[in-house]
């Protein structure tokens, strides 16, 4: 007897989690990545709580001398693009030279001379940026009368649940969100010129917050939860 009672309720999502599973295995069979396939919502949920290595994005990070770099030559980069635009069409491959940006962390007082003298720049940066692209994540901000806070979400969250990042409550008694644009502030140097220019919007619960949006939330809770 294998033990399992056929009259057992099955846990909830259990069928969708097998044949998810099974369309994974026919993948990697066939030498594909799991990242490479075409996923429903309700199956990436199920294959999120396996955290399968295939599953997960790549970057192509190609570390360099940091003579190679500052001159941009190399007579390898050439075949690895070649060989990824085979085996791996479309991913992103990123030169850089970890001995330059580790000069740039040991001499930060003349990070600035070096890459101005030698017509260069550290690729760190991009490095983040794509590796947040990778992975489907964002920034959105807070402003304070004393800090700024930025706050990490993947794409395509809503207003409601980026409140929730911060506290709780303000996910539960979200009424709205007033938006405006760090691109915006940014040119009109204060709130008061982005409301004067109609930039600051306001925003209800469909709300997708978009990659630097700053937001200030209001919400209203009771002392117990609605049922």
């Amino acid at each position: 007897s294998s033990g399992i009672n056929a009259d057992w309720p099955l846990r909830p999502g259990a069928i969708n989690e097998l044949e998810t599973m099974k369309k994974a295995l026919a993948l990697l069979e066939d030498g594909t990545d799991i990242r490479k396939g075409k996923w429903l919502n309700k199956e990436i949920d199920a294959l999120n709580k396996h955290l399968l290595l295939t599953s997960k994005p790549v970057i192509y990070l190609i570390n360099m001398g940091e003579k190679e770099y500052i001159k941009k030559k190399s007579k390898w980069l050439l075949k690895i693009k070649q060989y990824l635009d085979e085996v791996d069409p479309g991913a992103a491959m990123i030169p850089f030279s970890g001995a330059l940006e580790q000069r740039l962390l040991d001499e930060p007082d003349n990070a600035k001379t070096f890459l101005e003298e030698n017509k260069t720049t550290s690729n760190l940066t991009k490095i983040i940026v794509t590796g947040f692209k990778a992975l489907g994540l964002q920034y959105f901000f807070t402003v304070g009368t004393d800090e700024v806070r930025a706050w990490t979400i993947p794409k395509h969250t809503k207003a409601p649940q980026a409140a929730g990042k911060i506290h709780s409550d303000m996910e539960r008694g979200f009424i709205k969100a007033e938006v405006y644009k760090y691109d915006d502030i940014k040119e009109l140097k204060s709130e008061g010129a982005v409301k004067a220019g109609g930039k600051y919007r306001m925003e209800g619960k469909n709300y997708e917050i978009l990659d630097g949006d700053i937001i200030n939330i209001k919400f209203n809770v009771t002392d117990e939860k609605k049922k």
